[in-house]
């Protein structure tokens, strides 16, 4: 059971959250926006969004081997294009942060796929993620079981 609901109890701070979901989810391609938030949420461990990620991820159309290829995806690199890769590889670092992460390689890596103003964006999509991850976690939300999220 959640301990707390944030959209209720700090709304100013939620919605602020929200904007950032709101701009993200405009500056990043679906597929791609999807594939990194499946990624930061396994790494961080939030049943709550991985659950929701891989389901919004088949919604949209990705199959379910490049979905669960997600949490290995560097000994799955076939089944991703090569922009991809780039983004899970950054998600890993920004998602991981510490003195050897964001990497000039892993950036320049991006940087191939992406401009100024797309990197800018994934940054942000990226941390975004981060956010829901940390906010589901420590209220321990969980996956919705009932009539309209059935486990199938």
């Amino acid at each position: 059971m959640t301990r707390i609901d944030m959209a209720r109890t700090n709304k100013l701070g939620y919605a602020a959250v929200i904007g950032m979901e709101a701009y993200a989810s405009r500056a990043v391609e679906k597929r791609l926006y999807e594939l990194i938030k499946l990624r930061a949420s396994i790494l961080n461990g939030c049943g709550f969004c991985v659950d929701m990620h891989a389901t919004d991820g088949a919604k949209h159309g990705i199959p379910q081997r490049t979905l669960h290829a997600v949490g290995a995806w560097q000994h799955a690199r076939n089944l991703f294009e090569p922009k991809e890769l780039a983004a899970l590889a950054l998600t890993d670092a920004i998602t991981k942060l510490g003195p050897d992460t964001v990497t000039d390689e892993i950036w320049d890596a991006a940087a191939e796929h992406f401009d100024d103003a797309q990197l800018g964006a994934l940054v942000m999509a990226i941390c975004t993620i981060n956010v829901w991850n940390r906010i589901a976690i420590s209220t321990q939300m969980e996956p919705p079981i009932d009539d309209k999220h059935p486990i199938v």
